[in-house]
């Protein structure tokens, strides 16, 4: 055998160890992340007495409790629907605002539209305890505090520049060919738009709400500044739960306030995988 095909040989075996390294680097670096989330499931379903065993125990008799007790008497259900309501409102808007903002960015023959998106992404560095103050004082002159609208506005003024930034990238990579085509067949811009570019842009618009609805969905210093009793979100609960005890956290009730927090978004998620794949790898190869 020459010395050409030992080599070969030895070259792909040393891409199958490096692949079967990466697996199990990728493995490990799951279960670290994950552990975390498994843990607060795993308590949500124990008494208190079995969450302060030592050492922590995996064998216990599984219990309802800290859900049933704080669904029944608790405004967690009304605040589990205003997270909902809230999130996905805000993240619409963002979604249908910051694409149109940024295909116009990309795509209009605007003096300084780099240093402008640039600009507008950088209002993403604002300390959000800088707009909360006077979020709360316009809030109150109008008579919005404590109400969805005023949570949604707020949620808006950081989702849209996130979205504007992430579809100018996608819509710069998308061949111009696209839209001078459709517009020779009679379709004005926004015919153009709409009708071609939106959608082949929909993995990239999915994905992007996805981020967009988690970001709002556990946004939490809005949500106790602006609101009260009426329109607080799920975050706020979970902060009044760790805040309304006397003999220390009730471990049991947080863990199953966060289960309930994750899972939804979670369930999303897995309903919209494949499309939010196939916008982070379009994404990955166009940007």
């Amino acid at each position: 055998m020459s010395d050409d095909t030992f080599g070969s040989i030895a070259h792909r075996a040393s891409l199958r160890s490096g692949d079967r390294v990466r697996v199990v680097a990728s493995i490990v670096a799951a279960l670290l992340f994950l552990f975390p989330v498994f843990w607060m499931v795993l308590t949500s379903f124990k008494l208190q007495k079995d969450i302060f065993t030592s050492p922590p125990t995996f064998i216990f008799t599984p219990t309802l409790e800290n859900y049933v007790s704080y669904l029944q008497r608790s405004t967690i259900p009304h605040q589990m629907l205003n997270t909902v309501v809230v999130a996905f409102a805000s993240g619409i808007i963002s979604i249908v605002a910051g694409t149109m903002a940024g295909y116009a960015l990309a795509r209009l023959r605007i003096r300084g539209a780099g240093f402008l998106g640039v600009l507008i992404l950088m209002s993403r560095g604002v300390p959000p305890i800088a707009l909360a103050v006077p979020m709360f004082l316009v809030g109150r002159a109008f008579g919005l505090i404590d109400s969805h609208i005023i949570l949604i506005l707020a949620y808006c003024t950081f989702l849209i520049p996130y979205v504007m930034w992430l579809m100018r990238g996608f819509f710069k990579a998308l061949p111009k060919e696209l839209e001078e085509s459709a517009m020779l067949d009679g379709c004005n811009r926004f015919g153009a738009f709409f009708k071609i570019i939106v959608p082949i842009s929909v993995p990239g618009l999915l994905s992007t709400l996805i981020f967009c609805v988690i970001l709002a969905w556990e946004e939490l210093l809005f949500a106790i500044v602006l609101t009260n009793r009426v329109a607080s979100t799920v975050p706020v609960a979970i902060v009044n739960i760790a805040g309304d005890t006397v003999n220390g956290a009730n471990w049991g009730a947080l863990t199953a306030v966060g289960t309930m927090t994750v899972i939804p978004v979670v369930v999303f998620a897995l309903l919209v995988q494949k499309w939010l794949i196939q916008g982070l790898a379009d994404g990955a190869t166009k940007g």
